[in-house]
C-alpha cells in the first residue's frame, strides 16, 4: 500500500528537519570542501604570478596613505570615491614621478661614470701609485715580498671597468623595461585605488572569513600595519635624508655624479648595519691618496658625524619603536627579504618577522600558562590548590 500525500510530506518534513551535523557523511564533505579553498586559493595566487609583488605594494601604500584618505574624506563630507582618487594623484606627485625622475638622472650618471673610466679620465689606479710615492720603503718590502704593484694596478682598473659598465648596463637595461615596469606600476596604483576605498571593507570581510578568531586576526592586522608604516617610515626615511646629505657633500666637494653616489648611499643605507659608510669611507680614502687632505677629512667629518648620527639616532626611534622588534631581528628580517624577495623584501622581510613575533607572543598569551599546572593526560587543569603539612604528626586518637 503506498502512503497517502499526507504521509509522504510528513516523512519529508521529518527527514528535512534531521540536521546535517548528524549524517556521517558531513566531516568528509567539510574536509573535502577545506581542500578545495586551499587548492582554488593557490591556483589563484599561482595566476597572479608575477603580479603578485604589485598588490603587495598596493596593500602597503594603502596602509600609509590611509590617513590622508580619511582626511580628504572629511573634508569632501564623507565620499570615498572623490578621496581616494585625491589620495592616488598625491602618491602620483608625491612619489611616483620624483622617483622617475631620480631614475633618469642616476641612469644617465652612471653611463657618464662608465665612459669616464673607460676614457681613463678617471684613474682609480691612482691610490695605488700614491702608497708608491708616499712610502716607498712600504713599496721595496713589498717587491722583496713578492708584491707586484703593477699587477695590481692593472687589477684595479679591470675591475673598475667590469663595475662601472655591470652598474650602467643594469640600469640601461632597467629603463629599456620600461613597458614592464609601467604595466606593474599601473596595476599597483589601480589596485591601491581600491584599497585605500573599500579598505575597511575588505578589513572586515577577512576577519569573518578567517577561522582563526576574530581578536586574533584584528591584532594581527594591526601588527601588519604598524610594522608596514615603521619599516616603510624609518628604513626609506633614514634612506632618503642620508642619500640626500651625501650627494650633497659630493656635489660641495666637486666629487663627480653626486646623484648617482647619492643614491648609492641612500639604498646602501637601506640595510642596517651596513649604511652609506660603504661609498664616502672609499671616498675619502681616494681623496687622500690623490693629495686632497681637506676635501678627505671634510667627507670623513660629515660622514661619520652627520650621517652616521642619522642613522643611529632615527633608526631605533622609527623603525624599532614603532614596529615593536628588537634591532637584530629587524637587522635579519631584512637581510632575509633582501635574499629571497630582492627590493620588496626591505619591506616583506620585517613585515613577516613582525608577524612571527605576534603569533608567538598570542600563542603564548593564551596557551602558554597552560603549562604552569601540569596535569594528568585528559583531565582539565584545575584551580590550585593550597596543601598545608602539619609539622607534628597527628595523635593516636586523631589517627583513629
Amino acid at each position: 500500500m503506498l502512503p497517502s500525500g499526507g504521509e509522504t510530506r510528513h516523512r519529508a518534513l521529518r527527514y528535512s528537519a534531521r540536521p546535517l551535523s548528524s549524517t556521517p557523511i558531513q566531516p568528509l564533505e567539510n574536509r573535502a570542501f577545506l581542500a578545495l579553498i586551499v587548492l582554488v586559493t593557490v591556483a589563484f595566487a599561482w595566476t597572479l604570478g608575477g603580479f603578485l609583488l604589485p598588490v603587495f605594494w598596493a596593500v602597503v601604500l594603502a596602509v600609509l596613505f590611509s590617513p590622508l584618505f580619511r582626511w580628504f574624506e572629511r573634508r569632501l563630507g564623507g565620499r570615498a570615491t572623490p578621496a581616494a582618487l585625491l589620495t592616488l594623484g598625491t602618491v602620483l606627485v608625491a612619489v611616483v614621478v620624483p622617483l622617475v625622475v631620480l631614475g633618469m638622472l642616476v641612469t644617465q650618471e652612471a653611463v657618464g661614470v662608465y665612459q669616464r673610466v673607460a676614457s681613463g679620465e678617471i684613474d682609480l689606479t691612482e691610490p695605488v701609485a700614491a702608497v708608491e710615492r708616499l712610502v716607498p720603503q712600504l713599496s721595496e718590502r713589498a717587491q722583496e715580498l713578492g708584491v707586484d704593484f703593477d699587477q695590481i694596478r692593472e687589477n684595479v682598473a679591470t675591475s673598475a671597468l667590469a663595475v662601472s659598465q655591470e652598474v650602467a648596463s643594469r640600469l640601461l637595461g632597467f629603463g629599456q623595461q620600461a613597458v614592464t615596469f609601467t604595466l606593474l606600476l599601473a596595476v599597483s596604483l589601480y589596485v591601491m585605488f581600491f584599497f585605500v576605498r573599500d579598505g575597511e571593507a575588505l578589513r572586515e570581510v577577512l576577519i569573518r572569513a578567517l577561522p582563526l578568531g576574530d581578536p586574533r586576526e584584528r591584532r594581527l592586522f594591526t601588527k601588519f600595519a604598524a610594522v608596514t608604516r615603521a619599516t616603510v617610515k624609518g628604513t626609506f626615511v633614514i634612506s632618503a635624508v642620508q642619500g640626500a646629505i651625501g650627494g650633497v657633500a659630493f656635489a660641495l666637494l666637486g666629487i663627480g655624479s653626486p646623484i648617482l653616489w647619492g643614491v648609492i648611499m641612500g639604498v646602501f643605507s637601506l640595510i642596517p648595519a651596513v649604511g652609506g659608510a660603504i661609498v664616502w669611507i672609499p671616498a675619502a680614502i681616494y681623496l687622500l691618496a690623490i693629495g686632497s687632505w681637506g676635501k678627505a677629512l671634510i667627507l670623513a667629518g660629515i660622514g661619520a658625524g652627520i650621517m652616521g648620527t642619522v642613522d643611529n639616532a632615527l633608526r631605533p626611534v622609527l623603525v624599532g619603536r614603532d614596529a615593536g622588534m628588537p634591532d637584530y631581528m629587524i637587522l635579519l628580517s631584512t637581510l632575509g627579504g633582501l635574499a629571497t624577495f630582492g627590493f620588496s623584501g626591505l619591506v616583506v622581510g620585517p613585515v613577516v618577522a613582525g608577524l612571527f613575533l605576534t603569533v608567538w607572543e598570542i600563542f603564548t598569551e593564551e596557551f602558554g600558562p597552560a603549562d604552569d599546572h601540569p596535569t594528568a593526560p585528559g583531565v582539565p587543569p584545575g584551580p590550585a590548590t593550597e596543601v598545608q603539612v602539619d609539622d607534628a604528626p597527628p595523635s593516636g586518637a586523631e589517627a583513629a
